[in-house]
């Protein structure tokens, strides 16, 4: 049986045994059904892991904190993801799957075809969802740092914190012929980027203007038009290919 990962929200370096929190006691002793005696891996987001030993199981199991391991297997490329949020639990997935590639920032944006309305208690509920579900992500893929879930902007707000980004500037866009290596020859191998991507329906043709004006270059991923949760899982993989760890 592989060992589990879990995600302590506490930092771990220096101590020699944890409480773990509700949600990770509750997926051991619940729904893995682990006693006593078992071995774990705890990492708390600072990079690194440890070795571990489950001491009690209860509604907040203790557990013994053993050698660590420095091993990161973080992407020399920084990558954080704009994205305007999607219907249902296509966004769950995106979030998911963003951080099984190795982004390191996930930037919700409400944008003009963005048809999802959260403010107050529903977007701050939705926000912790959103967190937990990277956390969750970390723990599957052997992440040890895990990205954060930031509030959501609207359009003009990001494009006006973008300017104070010395990240590389992407947005999804399917009439152009740019390509990775065309911007690679520009600019140079970038250590960071900025993706932006639409929601359904994508970014309005003003929007993108808008983006362009602020510096975003178009990039294309092919002749066919992408899903709101496939074309940042695309993107992801061809920038983690060209300039990341893949």
């Amino acid at each position: 049986m592989r060992i589990p990962r879990i995600f302590s929200s506490d930092p771990l370096a220096g101590k020699s045994e944890a409480l773990l929190d509700e949600a990770a006691s509750r997926h051991l002793v619940k729904v893995l059904r682990l006693g006593p005696g078992r071995p774990l891996v705890l990492f708390d987001g600072e990079g690194g892991e440890y070795e571990a030993e489950l001491l009690e199981a209860g509604k907040k199991a203790r557990v013994k904190i053993g050698n660590y391991s420095a091993e990161d297997r973080q992407s020399p490329l920084a990558i954080t993801l704009a994205i305007g949020i999607s219907r249902g639990d296509r966004f769950d997935w995106v979030i998911q799957k963003a951080t099984e590639l190795g982004v390191t920032d996930i930037q919700p944006l409400f944008t003009e075809r963005c048809e999802v309305k959260l403010t107050g208690d529903r977007l701050q509920k939705k926000l912790g969802q959103w967190q937990q579900i990277a956390i969750s992500a970390c723990e599957q893929s052997a992440r040890n740092r895990v990205p954060a879930i930031l509030p959501p902007l609207k359009f003009p707000q990001l494009l006006d914190a973008s300017k104070q980004s010395n990240a590389l500037k992407l947005v999804l866009h399917h009439r152009t012929d740019a390509t990775l290596d065309e911007l690679e020859q520009q600019s140079g191998r970038p250590g960071s980027a900025l993706l932006l991507v639409g929601p359904e329906g994508g970014l309005s043709a003003e929007e993108i203007e808008l983006a362009l004006q602020q510096g975003f270059h178009p990039l294309r991923l092919g002749p066919r038009v992408l899903r709101t949760e496939t074309a940042p899982v695309a993107a992801l993989s061809v920038l983690q290919f060209q300039w990341g760890d893949i």
